[in-house]
Protein backbone atom coordinates (compact mmCIF):
# COMPACT_ATOMS: atom_id res chain seq x y z
CA UNK A 1 0.00 0.00 0.00
CA UNK A 2 2.91 2.18 0.86
CA UNK A 3 4.25 1.91 -2.76
CA UNK A 4 1.59 2.70 -4.09
CA UNK A 5 0.83 5.82 -1.96
CA UNK A 6 4.45 6.99 -2.79
CA UNK A 7 4.15 6.62 -6.57
CA UNK A 8 0.95 8.53 -6.49
CA UNK A 9 2.66 11.19 -4.86
CA UNK A 10 5.66 10.90 -7.41
CA UNK A 11 2.86 11.00 -10.06
CA UNK A 12 0.99 13.50 -8.59
CA UNK A 13 3.84 15.67 -8.48
CA UNK A 14 4.96 15.26 -12.12
CA UNK A 15 1.88 16.75 -13.12
CA UNK A 16 2.26 19.80 -10.83
CA UNK A 17 5.87 20.25 -12.40
CA UNK A 18 4.19 19.93 -16.10
CA UNK A 19 0.98 22.37 -15.07
CA UNK A 20 4.30 25.00 -13.66
CA UNK A 21 7.69 24.86 -15.71
CA UNK A 22 8.67 24.57 -19.49
CA UNK A 23 10.95 21.96 -18.48
CA UNK A 24 11.61 18.73 -20.93
CA UNK A 25 8.41 16.82 -20.73
CA UNK A 26 7.28 13.14 -21.81
CA UNK A 27 4.09 11.24 -20.07
CA UNK A 28 3.67 7.97 -20.73
CA UNK A 29 0.37 5.89 -20.03
CA UNK A 30 -0.17 2.17 -20.73
CA UNK A 31 -3.99 1.27 -21.08
CA UNK A 32 -5.34 -2.18 -19.91
CA UNK A 33 -5.41 -4.51 -16.76
CA UNK A 34 -2.21 -6.38 -18.04
CA UNK A 35 1.41 -5.87 -16.30
CA UNK A 36 2.43 -2.25 -16.82
CA UNK A 37 5.16 -0.92 -18.96
CA UNK A 38 8.35 -0.22 -17.90
CA UNK A 39 7.78 3.68 -17.64
CA UNK A 40 4.48 4.01 -18.09
CA UNK A 41 1.40 4.91 -16.17
CA UNK A 42 -1.29 2.39 -15.87
CA UNK A 43 -4.63 3.24 -16.85
CA UNK A 44 -7.86 1.37 -15.76
CA UNK A 45 -11.82 2.37 -15.38
CA UNK A 46 -11.61 3.54 -12.28
CA UNK A 47 -8.68 6.20 -13.80
CA UNK A 48 -10.76 9.25 -13.45
CA UNK A 49 -9.92 12.73 -13.95
CA UNK A 50 -9.56 14.80 -10.90
CA UNK A 51 -6.96 17.61 -10.10
CA UNK A 52 -5.22 15.98 -7.90
CA UNK A 53 -4.29 13.13 -10.01
CA UNK A 54 -3.77 15.44 -12.89
CA UNK A 55 -5.14 12.61 -15.67
CA UNK A 56 -7.68 10.11 -16.50
CA UNK A 57 -11.00 9.44 -17.89
CA UNK A 58 -13.52 12.39 -18.47
CA UNK A 59 -16.61 11.45 -15.93
CA UNK A 60 -19.34 9.32 -17.49
CA UNK A 61 -16.92 7.02 -19.63
CA UNK A 62 -18.23 3.44 -20.19
CA UNK A 63 -15.19 1.59 -20.23
CA UNK A 64 -14.03 -1.66 -20.39
CA UNK A 65 -10.36 -3.31 -20.34
CA UNK A 66 -8.82 -6.33 -21.70
CA UNK A 67 -5.80 -8.08 -21.18
CA UNK A 68 -5.45 -10.73 -24.24
CA UNK A 69 -1.94 -11.96 -23.04
CA UNK A 70 0.28 -10.92 -25.83
CA UNK A 71 2.32 -9.59 -27.43
CA UNK A 72 4.04 -7.58 -25.17
CA UNK A 73 3.64 -5.34 -21.75
CA UNK A 74 2.28 -1.73 -24.26
CA UNK A 75 0.19 -4.06 -26.88
CA UNK A 76 -1.35 -6.94 -24.91
CA UNK A 77 -4.15 -5.16 -23.21
CA UNK A 78 -6.25 -2.22 -23.87
CA UNK A 79 -8.95 0.34 -22.93
CA UNK A 80 -12.08 0.24 -25.46
CA UNK A 81 -15.44 1.33 -25.27
CA UNK A 82 -19.02 0.69 -27.28
CA UNK A 83 -19.34 4.63 -26.88
CA UNK A 84 -17.17 7.54 -27.34
CA UNK A 85 -14.87 8.24 -24.33
CA UNK A 86 -12.59 11.20 -23.70
CA UNK A 87 -9.19 10.88 -21.68
CA UNK A 88 -7.77 14.24 -20.31
CA UNK A 89 -4.12 15.48 -19.00
CA UNK A 90 -3.57 18.54 -17.12
CA UNK A 91 -1.22 20.50 -18.92
CA UNK A 92 0.31 23.97 -19.60
CA UNK A 93 -0.70 26.49 -22.90
CA UNK A 94 1.68 24.96 -25.57
CA UNK A 95 1.83 22.79 -28.39
CA UNK A 96 2.07 18.82 -27.58
CA UNK A 97 2.91 15.82 -30.30
CA UNK A 98 0.39 12.94 -29.22
CA UNK A 99 1.97 9.32 -30.13
CA UNK A 100 -0.94 6.79 -29.94
CA UNK A 101 -1.01 2.99 -30.00
CA UNK A 102 -4.48 1.45 -31.35
CA UNK A 103 -5.53 -1.69 -31.77
CA UNK A 104 -6.22 -5.42 -30.41
CA UNK A 105 -4.53 -8.52 -30.53
CA UNK A 106 -7.57 -10.49 -30.91
CA UNK A 107 -10.46 -8.13 -32.64
CA UNK A 108 -10.49 -5.63 -35.68
CA UNK A 109 -10.30 -2.20 -34.37
CA UNK A 110 -11.79 1.61 -35.66
CA UNK A 111 -10.58 4.31 -34.01
CA UNK A 112 -11.36 8.14 -34.92
CA UNK A 113 -9.77 10.48 -32.70
CA UNK A 114 -10.64 14.16 -32.09
CA UNK A 115 -9.15 16.67 -29.59
CA UNK A 116 -10.35 19.19 -27.47
CA UNK A 117 -13.65 21.03 -29.08
CA UNK A 118 -13.94 17.96 -31.56
CA UNK A 119 -10.95 18.80 -33.38
CA UNK A 120 -10.38 15.91 -36.06
CA UNK A 121 -7.05 14.81 -35.43
CA UNK A 122 -7.55 10.81 -36.93
CA UNK A 123 -9.93 9.78 -39.54
CA UNK A 124 -11.02 6.28 -38.76
CA UNK A 125 -7.60 4.01 -38.23
CA UNK A 126 -8.31 0.31 -38.85
CA UNK A 127 -6.45 -2.18 -37.69
CA UNK A 128 -6.83 -6.03 -38.22
CA UNK A 129 -6.80 -8.58 -35.09
CA UNK A 130 -3.37 -9.14 -34.03
CA UNK A 131 -2.27 -5.62 -35.97
CA UNK A 132 -1.48 -2.43 -34.45
CA UNK A 133 -1.23 0.97 -35.66
CA UNK A 134 1.25 3.46 -33.72
CA UNK A 135 0.05 7.34 -35.01
CA UNK A 136 1.42 11.10 -33.80
CA UNK A 137 -0.25 14.76 -34.29
CA UNK A 138 0.04 17.66 -32.44
CA UNK A 139 -2.26 19.39 -30.34
CA UNK A 140 -2.80 23.02 -29.60
CA UNK A 141 -3.39 23.30 -25.76
CA UNK A 142 -4.53 27.24 -25.06
CA UNK A 143 -5.67 29.43 -21.99
CA UNK A 144 -7.31 33.20 -22.05
CA UNK A 145 -3.61 34.24 -20.86
CA UNK A 146 -2.20 36.83 -22.80
CA UNK A 147 1.87 36.65 -22.23
CA UNK A 148 2.80 40.20 -21.00
CA UNK A 149 -0.56 41.40 -19.49
CA UNK A 150 -4.23 40.56 -19.61
CA UNK A 151 -6.72 38.07 -21.33
CA UNK A 152 -9.12 37.37 -23.87
CA UNK A 153 -12.38 38.75 -22.99
CA UNK A 154 -14.11 36.06 -23.66
CA UNK A 155 -18.16 34.92 -24.05
CA UNK A 156 -20.17 33.01 -22.00
CA UNK A 157 -20.52 30.21 -23.99
CA UNK A 158 -16.82 29.97 -23.76
CA UNK A 159 -16.68 29.95 -20.06
CA UNK A 160 -19.36 27.48 -20.78
CA UNK A 161 -19.90 25.06 -23.48
CA UNK A 162 -16.91 25.56 -24.99
CA UNK A 163 -14.36 25.51 -21.88
CA UNK A 164 -12.53 22.81 -22.97
CA UNK A 165 -11.12 25.23 -25.52
CA UNK A 166 -9.43 27.16 -23.17
CA UNK A 167 -8.48 25.30 -19.88
CA UNK A 168 -5.29 24.09 -18.98
CA UNK A 169 -5.73 20.23 -20.05
CA UNK A 170 -4.97 18.32 -23.48
CA UNK A 171 -8.54 16.50 -23.69
CA UNK A 172 -8.94 13.47 -26.74
CA UNK A 173 -12.18 11.85 -27.67
CA UNK A 174 -11.97 8.18 -28.74
CA UNK A 175 -14.85 7.23 -31.16
CA UNK A 176 -16.13 5.00 -33.84
CA UNK A 177 -16.58 1.17 -34.25
CA UNK A 178 -14.47 -0.49 -32.44
CA UNK A 179 -12.03 1.90 -30.48
CA UNK A 180 -9.35 0.84 -29.18
CA UNK A 181 -6.51 2.65 -27.25
CA UNK A 182 -3.24 0.16 -25.91
CA UNK A 183 -0.82 3.06 -24.84
CA UNK A 184 -0.45 6.86 -24.90
CA UNK A 185 2.97 8.97 -24.83
CA UNK A 186 2.91 13.16 -24.78
CA UNK A 187 5.53 15.56 -24.94
CA UNK A 188 6.06 19.06 -25.61
CA UNK A 189 6.18 19.45 -29.64
CA UNK A 190 8.24 22.48 -30.58
CA UNK A 191 6.68 22.64 -34.05
CA UNK A 192 5.25 25.67 -36.15
CA UNK A 193 1.39 26.99 -35.65
CA UNK A 194 -0.97 27.76 -37.60
CA UNK A 195 -3.50 30.27 -35.78
CA UNK A 196 -7.05 30.56 -37.26
CA UNK A 197 -9.06 33.98 -37.02
CA UNK A 198 -12.83 33.86 -38.13
CA UNK A 199 -16.01 33.57 -37.08
CA UNK A 200 -18.43 30.49 -36.63
CA UNK A 201 -17.77 29.33 -39.59
CA UNK A 202 -14.05 28.79 -38.75
CA UNK A 203 -14.60 27.71 -34.95
CA UNK A 204 -14.19 24.81 -33.09
CA UNK A 205 -17.96 23.93 -32.53
CA UNK A 206 -18.53 22.62 -29.49
CA UNK A 207 -22.23 20.92 -30.39
CA UNK A 208 -23.23 18.26 -32.52
CA UNK A 209 -24.51 18.85 -35.17
CA UNK A 210 -23.04 21.94 -36.23
CA UNK A 211 -19.16 21.67 -37.31
CA UNK A 212 -16.81 24.15 -39.46
CA UNK A 213 -14.12 23.46 -41.66
CA UNK A 214 -11.42 25.10 -39.11
CA UNK A 215 -12.17 21.99 -36.63
CA UNK A 216 -11.37 19.54 -39.75
CA UNK A 217 -8.23 20.86 -40.73
CA UNK A 218 -5.67 19.13 -38.21
CA UNK A 219 -6.92 15.75 -39.81
CA UNK A 220 -4.90 17.26 -43.18
CA UNK A 221 -1.59 17.80 -41.97
CA UNK A 222 1.38 15.50 -40.91
CA UNK A 223 2.67 15.56 -37.12
CA UNK A 224 5.31 18.26 -38.30
CA UNK A 225 3.36 21.34 -37.61
CA UNK A 226 -0.07 22.53 -34.63
CA UNK A 227 -3.36 24.02 -35.48
CA UNK A 228 -4.56 26.87 -33.28
CA UNK A 229 -8.10 27.90 -33.93
CA UNK A 230 -8.77 30.88 -32.05
CA UNK A 231 -11.82 31.85 -34.49
CA UNK A 232 -14.84 32.30 -32.96
CA UNK A 233 -18.97 32.12 -33.26
CA UNK A 234 -20.27 36.15 -33.84
CA UNK A 235 -16.95 37.51 -34.45
CA UNK A 236 -16.02 40.00 -36.67
CA UNK A 237 -12.55 41.90 -37.46
CA UNK A 238 -13.11 44.29 -34.92
CA UNK A 239 -14.95 42.57 -32.28
CA UNK A 240 -11.56 40.04 -32.57
CA UNK A 241 -9.74 43.03 -31.61
CA UNK A 242 -11.64 44.48 -29.07
CA UNK A 243 -11.84 40.73 -27.43
CA UNK A 244 -7.89 40.82 -27.58
CA UNK A 245 -8.26 37.86 -30.07
CA UNK A 246 -5.46 39.10 -32.46
CA UNK A 247 -3.43 40.09 -29.41
CA UNK A 248 -3.51 36.36 -28.24
CA UNK A 249 -2.65 35.10 -31.00
CA UNK A 250 0.35 37.31 -31.12
CA UNK A 251 1.43 36.80 -27.86
CA UNK A 252 1.82 33.32 -28.94
CA UNK A 253 3.14 33.41 -32.43
CA UNK A 254 7.08 33.02 -33.22
CA UNK A 255 8.38 33.63 -36.72
CA UNK A 256 7.38 31.64 -39.37
CA UNK A 257 4.15 30.79 -37.49
CA UNK A 258 1.01 31.62 -39.97
CA UNK A 259 -2.04 32.93 -39.34
CA UNK A 260 -5.18 31.93 -41.33
CA UNK A 261 -7.48 35.01 -41.62
CA UNK A 262 -11.73 34.30 -43.14
CA UNK A 263 -13.93 37.15 -41.71
CA UNK A 264 -17.14 38.65 -43.63
CA UNK A 265 -20.57 36.81 -42.57
CA UNK A 266 -20.79 39.31 -39.13
CA UNK A 267 -18.72 42.23 -40.40
CA UNK A 268 -21.20 43.00 -42.79
CA UNK A 269 -23.83 43.56 -40.40
CA UNK A 270 -21.85 46.00 -38.65
CA UNK A 271 -23.03 49.58 -38.91
CA UNK A 272 -20.69 52.55 -39.07
CA UNK A 273 -18.32 50.93 -41.83
CA UNK A 274 -18.17 49.05 -44.77
CA UNK A 275 -16.01 46.56 -46.86
CA UNK A 276 -13.78 49.87 -48.69
CA UNK A 277 -13.25 51.08 -45.38
CA UNK A 278 -13.30 49.61 -42.02
CA UNK A 279 -13.46 46.50 -43.33
CA UNK A 280 -10.11 46.57 -45.47
CA UNK A 281 -8.38 48.84 -42.57
CA UNK A 282 -8.75 46.15 -39.96
CA UNK A 283 -7.80 43.39 -42.07
CA UNK A 284 -4.26 45.42 -43.54
CA UNK A 285 -3.95 46.11 -39.37
CA UNK A 286 -4.19 41.93 -38.75
CA UNK A 287 -1.65 41.65 -41.75
CA UNK A 288 0.58 44.19 -40.81
CA UNK A 289 0.78 43.18 -36.87
CA UNK A 290 1.32 39.30 -37.93
CA UNK A 291 4.13 40.15 -39.92
CA UNK A 292 5.81 42.49 -37.52
CA UNK A 293 6.09 38.95 -35.29
CA UNK A 294 7.71 37.16 -38.02
CA UNK A 295 4.14 35.20 -39.38
CA UNK A 296 2.56 34.73 -42.78
CA UNK A 297 -1.00 35.81 -42.86
CA UNK A 298 -3.40 34.08 -44.86
CA UNK A 299 -6.46 35.51 -46.02
CA UNK A 300 -9.45 33.24 -47.14
CA UNK A 301 -12.83 34.96 -48.58
CA UNK A 302 -15.61 34.09 -46.56
CA UNK A 303 -17.59 31.20 -47.61
CA UNK A 304 -21.15 31.60 -49.00
CA UNK A 305 -23.90 30.96 -47.22
CA UNK A 306 -26.56 28.35 -49.08
CA UNK A 307 -28.45 31.06 -50.97
CA UNK A 308 -29.59 29.78 -54.67
CA UNK A 309 -31.64 31.68 -56.95
CA UNK A 310 -34.52 29.99 -59.51
CA UNK A 311 -31.68 28.72 -61.98
CA UNK A 312 -29.87 26.91 -59.57
CA UNK A 313 -27.00 29.13 -58.91
CA UNK A 314 -25.28 30.88 -56.03
CA UNK A 315 -26.46 34.32 -54.82
CA UNK A 316 -24.09 36.28 -53.06
CA UNK A 317 -25.04 37.28 -49.74
CA UNK A 318 -21.63 39.14 -48.70
CA UNK A 319 -21.73 41.74 -50.76
CA UNK A 320 -18.65 43.10 -51.43
CA UNK A 321 -16.76 41.69 -48.94
CA UNK A 322 -14.68 39.11 -50.65
CA UNK A 323 -13.77 41.77 -53.75
CA UNK A 324 -12.12 44.12 -50.81
CA UNK A 325 -10.35 40.90 -49.14
CA UNK A 326 -8.93 40.38 -52.60
CA UNK A 327 -7.97 43.90 -53.10
CA UNK A 328 -5.71 43.44 -50.10
CA UNK A 329 -4.26 40.65 -51.02
CA UNK A 330 -3.24 42.23 -54.02
CA UNK A 331 -2.25 45.58 -52.42
CA UNK A 332 -0.57 43.78 -49.85
CA UNK A 333 0.90 40.93 -51.42
CA UNK A 334 -0.71 38.31 -49.51
CA UNK A 335 -1.77 34.59 -50.57
CA UNK A 336 -5.25 34.35 -50.92
CA UNK A 337 -7.12 31.30 -50.71
CA UNK A 338 -10.45 32.12 -52.30
CA UNK A 339 -12.93 29.71 -50.56
CA UNK A 340 -15.88 32.24 -51.81
CA UNK A 341 -15.62 30.62 -55.09
CA UNK A 342 -14.63 27.31 -53.97
CA UNK A 343 -17.75 27.10 -52.03
CA UNK A 344 -19.84 28.81 -54.55
CA UNK A 345 -18.91 25.67 -57.05
CA UNK A 346 -19.03 22.90 -54.28
CA UNK A 347 -22.70 24.52 -53.15
CA UNK A 348 -23.85 24.83 -56.97
CA UNK A 349 -22.04 21.32 -57.42
CA UNK A 350 -24.69 19.38 -55.53
CA UNK A 351 -27.38 21.88 -55.88
CA UNK A 352 -30.11 23.53 -53.92
CA UNK A 353 -31.32 20.32 -52.40
CA UNK A 354 -28.59 18.02 -51.95
CA UNK A 355 -26.39 20.91 -50.92
CA UNK A 356 -28.94 21.06 -47.46
CA UNK A 357 -26.73 17.85 -46.64
CA UNK A 358 -23.82 20.10 -46.24
CA UNK A 359 -25.52 22.07 -43.40
CA UNK A 360 -27.24 21.97 -40.10
CA UNK A 361 -30.66 21.22 -40.87
CA UNK A 362 -32.66 24.63 -41.41
CA UNK A 363 -29.94 26.68 -41.07
CA UNK A 364 -28.34 27.89 -44.70
CA UNK A 365 -25.01 29.12 -42.82
CA UNK A 366 -23.56 26.51 -40.47
CA UNK A 367 -22.01 23.26 -41.69
CA UNK A 368 -22.06 19.70 -40.38
CA UNK A 369 -19.69 17.50 -40.67
CA UNK A 370 -19.73 16.69 -43.94
CA UNK A 371 -20.05 20.53 -45.13
CA UNK A 372 -17.30 21.03 -42.93
CA UNK A 373 -15.24 18.69 -43.94
CA UNK A 374 -15.66 19.23 -48.17
CA UNK A 375 -14.56 23.27 -47.06
CA UNK A 376 -11.45 22.25 -45.10
CA UNK A 377 -10.22 19.48 -48.02
CA UNK A 378 -11.13 23.21 -50.61
CA UNK A 379 -8.96 25.24 -48.19
CA UNK A 380 -6.43 22.77 -48.22
CA UNK A 381 -6.13 22.68 -51.90
CA UNK A 382 -6.12 26.30 -51.78
CA UNK A 383 -2.49 25.84 -49.92
CA UNK A 384 -1.77 22.95 -52.00
CA UNK A 385 -2.12 25.83 -54.92
CA UNK A 386 0.49 28.35 -53.30
CA UNK A 387 3.69 28.73 -53.20
CA UNK A 388 3.77 28.59 -49.61
CA UNK A 389 5.90 26.04 -47.40
CA UNK A 390 3.12 25.25 -45.58
CA UNK A 391 2.44 22.83 -48.27
CA UNK A 392 5.32 20.67 -46.86
CA UNK A 393 3.59 20.09 -44.04
CA UNK A 394 0.10 18.45 -45.45
CA UNK A 395 -0.47 14.65 -44.38
CA UNK A 396 0.78 12.41 -46.77
CA UNK A 397 -2.97 10.73 -47.76
CA UNK A 398 -3.77 14.33 -48.66
CA UNK A 399 -5.89 14.12 -52.23
CA UNK A 400 -6.84 16.70 -55.19
CA UNK A 401 -10.12 18.34 -53.83
CA UNK A 402 -12.01 19.73 -57.08
CA UNK A 403 -15.11 21.58 -55.70
CA UNK A 404 -17.32 21.18 -59.14
CA UNK A 405 -16.71 17.28 -58.07
CA UNK A 406 -17.07 17.36 -54.42
CA UNK A 407 -17.36 13.82 -52.46
CA UNK A 408 -20.54 12.47 -51.90
CA UNK A 409 -22.44 13.04 -48.96
CA UNK A 410 -24.17 9.85 -48.65
CA UNK A 411 -20.86 8.36 -48.46
CA UNK A 412 -19.22 10.32 -45.90
CA UNK A 413 -19.21 8.99 -42.33
CA UNK A 414 -17.73 10.60 -39.30
CA UNK A 415 -18.69 9.19 -36.12
CA UNK A 416 -20.47 11.88 -34.18
CA UNK A 417 -19.60 13.18 -30.90
CA UNK A 418 -21.46 12.93 -27.61
CA UNK A 419 -22.07 16.73 -27.94
CA UNK A 420 -25.78 16.94 -28.29
CA UNK A 421 -27.19 20.24 -30.12
CA UNK A 422 -27.61 23.15 -27.32
CA UNK A 423 -27.69 26.85 -28.74
CA UNK A 424 -27.17 28.32 -31.85
CA UNK A 425 -23.73 29.54 -33.11
CA UNK A 426 -23.83 33.19 -33.30
CA UNK A 427 -24.10 34.90 -36.58
CA UNK A 428 -25.88 33.65 -39.45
Amino acid sequence: MRTILIAFIFLASTFAEARASTRPLHLKFDFGSGPVASGYTQVLPTTVYSKRRGYGFEPGAHISCLDRGGPDDLRRDLCTSDRPFFFSVALPEGNYRVKIILGDAREATATTVKAELRRLMLERVETAPGQFQTREFVVNVRTPHITGDGEVRLKEREKEIEAWAWDERLTLEFNGEHPAIAALEISRADVPTVFLLGDSTVCDQPLEPYSSWGQMLPRFFGPAIAIANHAESGESLRSSLAAHRLDKVLSAMKPGDYLLIQYGHNDEKEKGGGPFTTYKEALRLFVERARQRGGIPVLITPVHRRTFDATGKIINSHGDYPKAMRQVARELNVPLIDLNAMSEAFYEALGPERSKLAFKEGDNTHHNAYGAYELARAVIEGIRRSDLDLVRYLANDVRPFDPHHPDPPESFKLPASPTQLGPKPLGN
